[in-house]
């Protein structure tokens, strides 16, 4: 009888130590949904009452959704530097999509400083990272900060490499790492069937698949049927001004429908989900209210932008920690189990502690930082709602420490201070009035520029003309 029952023991513990190894070998998948040029309150979950975004919000309720959460850049390429890298953008010096001195040279009083346009090969990608820790790696759609990823950490790529926006967002569409498919296929759900088929391939697989969709970016271009829509819809709270765009927005929408139904019928084992985009909103397409201005801006509505993550281990609600887009990075790994590199700093932080609903009030303490020596010329006079008529952002620097908010402009040496508790719009300059509170952050910020080597532009430019008055552009349609 003793014999029988160490036999039954030692069959339990088999049966145990093997369903503890088989659960563990359980795979780690990971779908990383960018959009491009996606406003903050371009999603019903974030507010809009104009586009529809049913199957996001819907998403939304069941995810842990981010009401801070910060682009690293306002523009597309150093944002997407900054995710990939996981540092701040001085550390890479991908600051802005070239040239640098965009607008009237008569309008720019310094020279802007050096660019560069593509992330480093010396430096490890998020798909590198993952590669090396056994995963299949795939990005699908927009890379812009390199030639080809297959060589920066992606075992498979389908997109436009260095390309910043399509030709055309139906077929034939005119990319070197995308075939072109069916005359007047539309680009974003052709980006989707290629995602749905890599996860088809590796179900069973550790995988990484980032799908940096091209939409909304322009040229606006929206499926016939879903423009006519909008163009029967009244505007609402500054959103409306262009149908196309709205299409654009709805039809990201129906993919994201798409990419969940194929999780759920290939029966993918709890995979992490994330969505965001890689800056704000064009403003005078699309009013980001109460927050100002848009894309190429360092006021919020250029900043800030949607972000979810879902998944059984996220706790869904709402958090208001602010965070940038670059804390991905480690959390990611956190989350896989895959160490950080050791080759190169990783600013970013690991919000898996939040994600979990576990309390990091340290969080709220930390700085927030944006660098961006250079120039981008506005999209239409006086249509930006940024500081000037005439360009979205002059070289400067930004500051976020709980809800102080400091901008210091380099041209002129001028700061602007809002407490963004009582003015997330950045209407009331408190810089004058709270002498103490600006000199801190301005600290807070030069340390911070001193530490990361930021090249802070101060040659004067030969053909700055101080009387100029560039004439006014016509309004984007």
């Amino acid at each position: 009888m003793m014999k029988f029952s160490k036999l039954l023991l030692t069959i339990f513990s088999c049966i145990v130590l093997n369903n503890a190894a088989f659960a563990q070998k359980k795979p780690r998948q990971i779908i990383l949904i960018l959009a491009d040029d996606l406003g903050w309150k371009d999603v019903g979950f974030n507010g809009s009452r104009y586009y529809h975004t049913p199957v996001l919000d819907s998403l939304a309720k069941q995810s842990m959704v981010f009401t801070h959460a910060y682009a690293n850049a306002s523009n597309c390429a150093p944002s997407r530097a900054c995710l990939m890298s996981g540092a701040y953008a001085p550390r890479h010096g991908v600051f802005t999509v070239s040239p640098p001195d965009r607008g009237d040279a008569r309008s720019r009083k310094l020279v802007p400083s050096p660019n560069e346009d593509f992330l480093s090969p010396q430096l490890k990608t998020l798909g590198r990272v993952f590669q090396e820790a056994g995963f299949k790696t795939a990005v699908m759609g927009k890379w812009h900060i390199g030639e080809d990823p297959t060589q920066q950490g992606f075992d498979v790529h389908k997109g436009g490499g260095r390309m910043g926006h399509p030709k055309s967002y139906f077929s034939p569409y005119g990319m070197k790492y995308l075939a072109d498919g069916p005359e007047g296929e539309e680009l974003t759900d052709r980006i989707t069937q290629e995602s749905i088929r890599f996860m088809q391939e590796n179900r069973t697989n550790d995988f990484f698949l980032y799908i940096p969709q091209f939409a909304i970016h322009t040229p606006l271009q929206g499926k016939e049927n879903l423009v006519e829509k909008y163009k029967k819809l009244p505007p609402r709270d500054g959103q409306g001004t262009s149908p196309a765009y709205a299409a654009l927005v709805e039809n990201l929408d129906q993919n994201v429908g798409k990419l969940l139904a194929a999780v759920k019928s290939l029966r993918l084992e709890n995979p992490l989900i994330v969505f965001s985009s890689d800056n704000g909103g064009i403003a005078n397409l699309s009013r980001q209210w109460p927050l100002r201005a848009g894309k190429g801006s360092y006021y919020e509505g250029g900043l800030r932008v949607p972000l979810l993550v879902n998944n059984a281990g996220v706790k869904p609600g709402v958090s208001d920690v602010p965070t940038l887009l670059f804390d991905l990075f480690p959390t990611l790994c956190a989350w896989a189990k895959v160490p950080l590199p050791t080759s190169q700093p990783i600013d970013g932080v690991s919000f898996l502690d939040v994600w979990q609903g576990k309390p990091r009030p340290n969080l709220y303490e930390r700085s927030l930082f944006f660098h961006f020596p250079f120039y981008l010329e506005a999209y239409r006079m006086g249509g930006d709602d940024s500081r000037d008529d005439f360009f979205r952002t002059r070289p400067g620097s930004v500051v976020i420490k709980k809800n102080w908010k400091l901008h210091h402009y380099l041209e002129d040496d001028a700061y602007e201070l809002y407490d963004m508790n009582n003015d997330p719009g950045e209407r009331i300059d408190l810089a004058s009035e709270q002498p103490e509170k600006r000199e801190e952050l301005v600290a807070i910020l030069n340390k911070w520029r001193t530490e990361v080597s930021a090249p802070v532009p101060a040659e004067l430019n030969p053909a700055y003309d101080p009387e100029f008055v560039p004439r006014p552009k016509k309004r984007n349609k």
